[in-house]
C-alpha cells in the first residue's frame, strides 16, 4: 500500500538531479551515449571522438563523405537529438 509521502524512483533521481543542479550535464552525458543509437552504426563506427561543450556537440568523424552527409542534415539531427532526450540540450553541431 502506497503512503501520502511515498514517490517513485524516477521522480526520486529527478529532484536529486534538479537540487545539486546536475541535471545539464547529465542530459550532456546522455546525448553522447545515444550518439550510436539516434545516428546507427556506420555513422558511430566512425566516429572517434564526440562531447558536448555549452550547449554545442562536437563530433569527430573520420570519414569526410559522412562528414559532409552530416553537415547538410545538421538541424534535423539536432531536433531528434533533443527530442529523444526530451529537453533542449544541443542548440549547435561541431563536426570536427
Amino acid at each position: 500500500m502506497r503512503k501520502p509521502n511515498d514517490i517513485t524512483l524516477k521522480e526520486a533521481i529527478e529532484k536529486m538531479l534538479k537540487h545539486y543542479r546536475i541535471k545539464g550535464k547529465f542530459d550532456e552525458t546522455g546525448v553522447v551515449a545515444l550518439w550510436p543509437e539516434i545516428m546507427g552504426t556506420a555513422v558511430s563506427n566512425r566516429t572517434t571522438q564526440i562531447y558536448v561543450h555549452q550547449h554545442k556537440l562536437f563530433v569527430r568523424i573520420e570519414s569526410s563523405v559522412i562528414k559532409n552527409e552530416l553537415l547538410m542534415v545538421r538541424s534535423a539531427i539536432i531536433h531528434k537529438i533533443n527530442e529523444r532526450i526530451g529537453t533542449p540540450v544541443i542548440s549547435e553541431i561541431v563536426f570536427l
